[in-house]
């Protein structure tokens, strides 16, 4: 029987990379009848190899699939060009390319998740190998893929998914497109259920985007998903490791107007969270992931602890002005459609 099967609540509790996620988020998703994820993709294998050790079953494990691509040398140079006067205005040393990993760990995190045998692995920014989509069935993990649009949710079928996590444009976080030059499918998520299913998928579905209370939720399981997944619904409960600073954005946010948008300059590649004035000035950055965030951290934790936001990395979806405080228990709850009455 599929995980997605044997779950009490409809929704799962995404995994945000960056912090949000965290164990005991993880640990109150399985304590209140469903499922929730460890976020792997930009952890060091350490911590990840840490964290399988505090989580409660059911879980999840997300993975980010390795980058075959690079940015342009010329567009990381422009890059240190632009953010040069914003370093220079805060007395920090000029920002210096880094030398990311661009494997995000992969084959290590990989190796302690087969170990840890969570229920589920999923696969963000592409698909597993064949022998990775064999190496989990021996194991009685299920594989999912996390896709944009129909051509991607075919493919994954034909290699041998489990499930889809189907992503749409309203989604926190990175747009789960498999290069970073692509520019992401803008179909709604419902739109894009009915798309993927109409391609020929047979898969179990998951939902994912924007979905912030009841009522969305309601929407995607009438629309055909077996769940569905919300991530930006559980940024501010208890158990989130959401900073402060982010904690302090999401609740200003609503009142000073400031919108969720997609945008290539949070992080190099497309993503969405709450606008900042590095975001509007600069919507046409180049594909630059995975060297923007790590050029800018310095000057986003400076400008940040002088109370500057202008270039603050807070991603969140659609319906940020819905999201509850309190029990990630008591959130789900609300979520789950009975709660319409």
């Amino acid at each position: 029987m599929s995980i997605l099967e044997r779950l009490e609540i409809p929704v799962i509790v995404a995994p945000m990379a960056g912090g949000p996620s965290t164990p005991a988020l993880v640990n109150a998703a399985a304590s209140a009848g469903t499922m929730g994820f460890l976020a792997g993709g930009v952890m060091p294998v350490a911590q990840l190899i840490d964290e399988l050790t505090q989580v409660n079953r059911p879980f999840g494990v997300n993975l980010f699939r390795p980058q075959s691509e690079s940015p342009a040398p010329n567009d990381i140079q422009t890059l240190a060009e632009i953010l040069a006067p914003s370093f220079a205005a805060y007395s920090l040393p000029q920002p210096a390319v880094p030398e990311p990993d661009l494997s995000n760990g992969w084959s290590q995190k990989f190796a302690a998740v087969l170990d840890a045998r969570p229920e589920v692995v999923s696969c963000t920014f592409g698909i597993f190998s064949d022998e990775e989509f064999a190496q989990l069935k021996v194991a009685g993990i299920e594989a999912w893929v996390t896709v944009t649009n129909p051509e991607d949710a075919l493919h994954a079928q034909a290699r041998g998914a489990d499930a889809l996590v189907v992503q749409g444009p309203e989604a926190g976080g990175h747009r789960s497109t498999w290069t970073i030059t692509e520019t992401p499918d803008e179909r709604d998520l419902l739109t894009l259920l009915a798309a993927v299913r109409k391609a020929g998928v047979t898969l179990p579905l998951i939902a994912a985007g924007g979905l912030s209370d009841a009522r969305d939720v309601s929407e995607v399981l009438a629309a055909g998903a077996s769940a569905a997944s919300c991530g930006t619904a559980f940024l501010l409960c208890d158990e989130s490791g959401t900073s402060s600073l982010n904690r302090d954005i999401l609740d200003a946010a609503p009142a000073l107007g400031l919108e969720s948008v997609s945008s290539r300059a949070f992080s190099g590649r497309f993503a969405r969270g709450v606008e900042t004035a590095f975001s509007r000035a600069h919507e046409g950055l180049p594909p630059l992931y995975p060297y923007l965030s790590p050029m800018i951290t310095s000057l986003r934790a400076v400008a940040g602890n002088a109370g500057n936001w202008d270039y603050a990395y807070c991603l969140a979806g659609s319906g940020m002005e819905s999201i509850a405080r309190g029990p990630a228990k008591q959130i789900l709850e609300s979520l789950k459609p009975s709660a319409l009455g």
